[in-house]
């Protein structure tokens, strides 16, 4: 019986290791970064295990040597010498106004400056934090360690809202532009977040930082690889098997399934979401853990404030200088939503540099499909999951009148901004509906030219759909047979269903529907 304790939600490095919590020993990354350069960013999504790496180097840069016992750094490091640290903590604020963002800096500022003392001609927070630097660095005798945890968090937090993403940018750009001038003072800068946000922004000034997101060297400095998970938790892997009542071989598949597949790279290794990996060998269960603890709901006002069109999200196509920055106006969603977590590398052209993008596993995508459906239909949050399960009800139960019925009243209240945008609107609604029932039957979606066609399979029936709109039911029926769509499906021994349907654009609904059997 495994007596592992999961650090589950714990974030500091002394406290997992002074209180016997599960470990991945990820300190020879740590020490070949520390000893290879000096300013670094790294990028990667929330609960992946930022926080820990930063509380990691805290511990290593005061020279706590005992806590670093057993692990790989223990016998790499000889020196063990202790360094001032300034560590400072963008997580811990909601930044919703101007003052939000003046309220955490000079709280740190404050607390530093009773160590290191301050200056009356230092009023503004950049010229406080340099004069920190500088005091630190000639006190201890060693240069300075700067240690920034989610220091885009102000950014993010004010997308859509552009006066204060300036007031933010403008507050930022300088403080972080104090490491670049006071280079000389400083020994190590390490600035983790979700995002990067580039051109004109908080970066402009801070030019010298190394940015290992996309290294291949540092792909599993956060995250768990498939690796790391099998020699770390073999044993529990044979008990979460045998309390799932599945074989081990079958459990590793399930896992890979729903929580692997983060690649932050071309042509590397897939990384497991650690949150989500650690509480499901925690219960011994699988949920969408990591999805539900944080709503993404500025990457859907993002979504539907540029119009994208839903289904492009499975197969989007970009390059690194895109997934790299966010401008600080985010006029395109996809580098915000990879960045996030929400969408990573499925494919890599090196001829001309294009990444393909893709959901990364089954609990972002599931979760994703879900948490869009109340944004995109007439449906609330509470009804939202019942729903979708009435619809997979009625394509296995073979009632089509009762789904359909069911999909007019998801298209009903249509808001007049939505209708300059019809036919993207009924397509987006179309692609989360199915997207969902596709998790419980099999779906083929096809959209081509202003039509869909749609085949969905179920144990017992086999449905054939066409999509008009502006048109009729009957033709969307006759192109099913002209076009011979029913062709691959004539040996199959399953009722088949061929249905027409038309969308009228006077009624912003489902118009019609006409059956063949």
């Amino acid at each position: 019986m495994s007596t592992k304790i999961y650090p589950i939600g714990i974030q500091n490095f002394e406290k997992i290791r002074n209180d016997g919590y599960f470990y991945i020993d990820k300190t020879a990354l740590m020490y070949q970064m520390v000893k290879t350069g000096s300013y670094y960013f790294l990028s990667r999504p929330r609960r992946f295990g930022k926080s820990l790496l930063i509380s990691t180097l805290e511990a290593y840069f005061q020279g706590k040597k005992e806590l670093f016992a057993g692990l790989a750094v223990e016998k790499l490091e000889k020196e063990w010498t202790q360094y001032p640290i300034l560590h400072l903590d963008l997580n811990i604020e909601k930044y919703d106004t101007p003052e939000s963002l003046g309220n955490i800096l000079d709280k740190s500022l404050t607390a530093w400056e009773k160590l290191y003392g301050s200056e009356p001609s230092e009023r503004s927070f950049s010229l406080r934090f340099a004069g920190i630097i500088e005091r630190a660095c000639k006190q201890a005798g060693q240069r300075v360690v700067i240690l920034v945890d989610e220091y885009d968090k102000p950014m993010l937090q004010a997308i859509g809202n552009e006066e204060l993403q300036k007031q933010f940018r403008d507050t930022l750009k300088p403080f972080y532009g104090a490491l670049k001038t006071m280079d000389g003072c400083i020994k190590f800068a390490f600035l983790t977040g979700v995002t990067k946000f580039g051109k004109v922004s908080v970066f402009s000034d801070l030019n010298n930082l190394d940015d290992i997101s996309m290294r291949k060297d540092y792909v599993e400095i956060c995250g768990i690889s498939d690796q790391e998970l099998h020699e770390n938790l073999d044993i529990e892997l044979h008990e979460f098997a045998e309390t799932q009542g599945l074989s081990y071989d079958k459990l590793c598949s399930k896992l890979k399934e729903f929580y692997d597949g983060y690649n932050f790279t071309h042509n590397s290794i897939g990384i497991y979401n650690p949150f989500s990996l650690l509480n499901a060998f925690k219960y011994k269960e699988f949920g969408s853990y990591w999805f539900e603890t944080g709503t993404p709901t500025y990457l859907v006002k993002l979504l539907k404030k540029h119009h994208y069109d839903l289904e492009r999200m499975a197969h989007e196509e970009t390059d690194a200088q895109v997934l790299n920055s966010i401008d600080s106006e985010s006029t395109n969603p996809i580098p915000v939503i990879y960045q996030s977590g929400y969408l990573t590398i499925k494919g890599y052209d090196g001829e001309f540099g294009i990444y393909r993008l893709g959901f990364p596993n089954r609990e972002v995508e599931e979760g994703f499909i879900r948490f869009l459906l109340p944004f995109y239909a007439n449906v609330n949050k509470v009804e939202s999951p019942f729903e979708i399960q009435k619809f997979v009800h009625e394509v296995r139960s073979g009632d089509y009148n009762s789904f359909f019925h069911r999909l007019q009243s998801f298209f009903a209240d249509t808001t007049y901004e939505v209708i300059r945008e019809q036919e993207l609107h009924y397509e987006n609604v179309l692609f989360i509906v199915f997207k969902l029932v596709g998790f419980y039957t099999k779906v083929e979606y096809h959209t081509n030219e202003g039509r869909i066609d749609l085949v969905l399979q179920t144990d017992k029936f086999i449905y054939i759909m066409e999509f008009k709109l502006n048109g009729t039911a009957e033709e969307a029926l006759q192109q099913i047979n002209d076009k011979r769509y029913a062709l691959p499906f004539e040996a199959d021994g399953r009722k088949l269903f061929k249905i027409g349907i038309n969308f009228s654009e006077k009624t912003r609904n489902i118009e019609k529907w006409v059956v063949e059997v």
